[in-house]
């Protein structure tokens, strides 16, 4: 449990100096949604191309890790919509108050995922969050702009503009870029992996100090019932569906370590962005963001320390 906290500070604390920069020294939206933008379309790719390429992937139980997560984050998002009527006829949830409970139990935060992954495993735990971002952002990505679509979007989305919204998902690239350098062993020049490697390091701690600033804390004085479920389906129920696939598919150690880190971070910031443009509602998926972060302080370590 030592090691496990001893990983997971470092990741808080940065969340927390982001809450505080954007009260103090950084007031301004602008300032930190550049910052989002060069992470998102610069940083972090030049991390994921770097990490793939050079990681062993034979190590690396890719079918398995992969499957896990995929599997709890389709079945995660069939108990939402399965919930769906209920939710409408006893608690007054309406269309954009669901794909944000959608989107609040689905998505999941890349940066903590990624820099708890690289704090107790090394590169080897990097290359394991970045396999299992290839395999869960294609289709988390799908079926929350589906169900925006659907729910909550004025104007009904055809499938075409579904699929070009996941096409340009610059994560996506990175992930098949490097996972084609590796397999192709294709030579890169010692100045590109100098670059990547400058890029990468600042990825994942500019990554934190923006997840903190984009929190909400007004929101938590009064958290609804629907905030409440999102907690108890993507910190709780997310983790125990992706652990029990996982070892059905035989994966252990750290690769199975890794399977709970993705499965128990919190909602991404990104989700409340993709509802604002959407018509979701975004100040329920603030809260929902920031209760689980807040929350996720709490449960992540006892959810790893089980299985690490």
């Amino acid at each position: 449990m030592a090691v496990v906290l001893g990983a997971l500070a470092p990741v808080f604390l940065l969340i927390v100096l982001g809450f505080a920069l954007k009260q103090s020294l950084m007031r301004l939206e602008t300032q930190w949604h550049g910052l989002e933008r060069l992470v998102y379309y610069v940083l972090l790719p030049a991390l994921l191309i770097e990490t793939l390429a050079k990681a062993d992937l034979a190590t690396v139980q890719v079918a398995g890790v992969g499957g896990a997560l995929s599997l709890s984050a389709l079945l995660l998002s069939g108990l939402c919509l399965a919930l769906r009527p209920f939710l409408a006829a006893k608690c007054a949830v309406d269309g954009p108050a669901f794909t944000s409970i959608f989107q609040g139990t689905t998505r999941w935060q890349t940066y903590v995922a990624l820099a708890i992954a690289g704090n107790l495993y090394g590169e080897f735990g990097l290359a394991l969050a970045s396999v299992a971002m290839v395999a869960i952002i294609p289709v988390v990505n799908v079926l929350s702009v589906a169900v925006l679509a659907h729910y909550a979007s004025p104007e009904k989305q055809s499938v075409r503009t579904i699929a070009m919204t996941v096409v340009r998902n610059p994560l996506i690239w990175a992930c098949a870029i490097g996972l084609a350098i590796n397999v192709s062993h294709l030579p890169l020049p010692r100045v590109w992996h100098e670059v990547a490697e400058a890029l990468g390091r600042s990825s994942l701690a500019i990554g934190l100090l923006v997840t903190g600033a984009g929190l909400h804390l007004e929101a938590l004085f009064r958290p609804s019932a629907a905030a409440a479920l999102t907690v108890f389906l993507k910190l709780i129920l997310m983790p125990v569906v992706a652990v029990a696939l996982a070892l059905q598919f035989g994966v252990s150690g750290p690769n199975l370590a890794v399977v709970v880190i993705c499965s128990s971070v919190p909602a991404s910031s990104s989700a409340y962005v993709l509802a604002r443009q959407m018509g979701g509602d975004a100040p329920l998926l603030a809260q929902i963001i920031t209760l689980q972060t807040i929350i996720a302080a709490l449960t992540m370590p006892i959810a790893i320390a089980l299985v690490a």
